[in-house]
């Protein structure tokens, strides 16, 4: 649901650093990031709109969105039987292995930053994400409330950045947070309000981690994913230890089925998925892309419902539209401000 990492468990995608590619949240792993909105510069003409998005172009964002929302699933079906954090583990240092051979060496005096931002969204929110999603009953709520990292990260670059956002982009975050409580009203939340919990906290870190992210410079998408990748597992192996004890000694005797989860978490969620993602945010204006994404958490409802016994009630259908209602109208926002310039 971040890379950059993959974003979590349905992931959100990671946010991707200025130069050298445009971009825009994970998620991520996992909607991506650079969804705070930046103010449209004055004088000059403005460009014409963006070219409608090509068919190919557009069944490769669908498997995108579609690689993400099953990750929910697979995932789930993993951590039945490896602890979280000590999932997440794993899930990077599968994905270091490929990417190993595409590291380049940040910038000078961009170590700090770069693990800050690995710690943030490569330990913190993909740990939380998977906590969370381990905790619920559900995969519908893990979803929706895994959004709350767009309006996060426009409040945090306004607040750290300096970054101004319109009145409607406001408006569009108080609906997301008011989604958030009614949502959390729903019985099946009820039963599991830790999960809402440590969604929120590990969204507020992948939001943290996408603000801190626009200072990176000298990196590409495949070394900034590697970069995490193997930052990542070393505190997160030892956050498994001393929170997931005998977690490392029963994994010869986990099944396929976890295995199977780790390995697509890996080289189908963050690989291919995001990798897919990257290429597409470079033929295309990402505010162009953003508002796609948001069938991974919709496609990730119907599969609950589907194979693991989700029953939404009213609460959460009303709360869920809220919060993905706010997440498409700041993309929309976004959306429009690009076709403006």
């Amino acid at each position: 649901m971040p890379p950059a990492p993959a974003p979590a468990p349905g992931s959100p995608p990671a946010p991707i650093p200025s130069p050298p590619v445009p971009q825009s949240a994970p998620h991520t792993s996992q909607c991506p990031p650079r969804h705070a909105i930046r103010v449209r510069p004055q004088g000059g003409h403005d460009s014409p709109p963006a070219p409608a998005m090509p068919a190919r172009d557009l069944l490769l964002l669908l498997l995108v969105v579609l690689s993400w929302a099953i990750n929910f699933l697979t995932s789930a079906l993993a951590l039945r039987e490896i602890p979280p954090f000590l999932f997440t583990a794993l899930r990077f240092a599968l994905l270091a292995l490929p990417l190993a051979f595409f590291l380049k060496r940040p910038a000078p005096g961009q170590w700090p930053r770069l693990i800050a931002v690995c710690l943030c969204i490569g330990v913190l929110h993909f740990g939380l994400s998977f906590s969370a999603l381990k905790a619920a009953g559900d995969l519908s709520s893990p979803a929706i409330v895994m959004q709350s990292y767009v309006p996060m990260t426009a409040l945090l670059a306004w607040w750290l950045l300096g970054e101004r956002f319109a009145w409607r982009t406001g408006a569009a975050i108080a609906i997301s947070f008011c989604g958030v409580l009614v949502l959390g009203f729903d019985p099946m939340v009820l039963d599991h309000p830790l999960a809402v919990v440590l969604m929120l906290v590990s969204a507020a870190f992948l939001a943290l981690g996408t603000v801190l992210m626009k200072g990176l410079r000298g990196l590409d998408m495949l070394s900034q994913q590697g970069w995490t990748a193997l930052i990542a597992v070393t505190p997160l192996l030892a956050i498994s230890l001393a929170l997931e004890p005998g977690g490392v000694a029963a994994l010869p005797g986990v099944s396929w089925v976890a295995w199977l989860g780790a390995l697509y978490a890996a080289f189908v969620s963050s690989l291919l998925g995001h990798g897919l993602y990257y290429v597409l945010v470079q033929r295309h204006p990402v505010a162009q892309v953003t508002p796609w994404l948001l069938l991974a958490p919709v496609i990730a409802i119907g599969l609950g419902i589907a194979f693991w016994g989700d029953r939404p009630g009213p609460s959460l259908w009303v709360g869920g539209a809220m919060v993905l209602g706010g997440v498409l109208l700041i993309a929309l926002r976004n959306l429009a401000k690009s076709r403006a310039r």
